[in-house]
């Protein structure tokens, strides 16, 4: 049996040959650079489509889509919506002409809700600046004074989002476009509320 032995290959003859075929390659050309224009580029000419699209806060110029329009009047053009929160209900009707204010259960929103809660249902158009441009009517049912407060914001935010869908990113970021799941918990057997336990006595 022969057997063939591989040639062994000193580590620095290696090195030696690598660093020996790097220095015989040619030398790399650079190219030369382009040469740049310093000119300022001419801005291109806004499409039709941007032309049409109304500012966010240029509430003149918003036109309602006609599935959107009730009853063919001017002064009738309104969105509707419903708002949600703990037991209560909204339902809100926004005009974008002839009504003014914001008028719940037949009552303006400053004589039916507290003082404190007025910050609450202005929120959501006080967001977009347009606190007094636009009327709405709500009907609110169940619930306490706290929950019809914060359903009217949800069902004014929803109808701001219909009217214009560029208002979405804000009132989202804000929280007013969703519907806060939260509730009160139920009584339990044998406790006063849910957790509220009968007070324990020695004697």
């Amino acid at each position: 049996m022969v057997v063939i032995k591989k040639p062994i290959v000193k580590k620095s003859a290696v090195k030696k040959i690598s660093v020996k075929a790097v220095k015989e390659k040619r030398p790399v050309i650079a190219k030369p650079k382009k040469d740049v224009d310093l000119a300022p580029r001419e801005e291109a000419e806004p499409t039709a489509e941007v032309l049409e699209m109304p500012l966010e806060n240029d509430f003149d110029a918003i036109t309602l889509p006609e599935e959107l329009l009730k009853n063919g009047a001017d002064k009738s053009r309104y969105i509707e919506a419903v708002g949600r929160r703990k037991t209560s209900t909204a339902r809100v009707r926004l005009f974008t002409q002839g009504k003014k204010g914001i008028i719940v259960n037949g009552k303006l929103y400053t004589e039916y809700f507290p003082k404190f809660l007025h910050k609450t249902i202005e929120d959501s158009l006080e967001k977009l600046k347009c606190l007094g441009k636009f009327g709405a009517t709500v009907v609110v049912k169940g619930g306490g004074p706290t929950g019809q407060a914060e359903a009217v914001r949800h069902g004014l935010a929803r109808t701001l989002v219909v009217l214009n869908p560029y208002f979405r990113k804000r009132l989202k970021k804000s929280g007013y476009l969703t519907r806060d799941p939260r509730m009160r918990e139920r009584k339990k057997p044998g406790l006063k509320r849910a957790r509220r336990a009968p007070q324990w006595s020695k004697r």
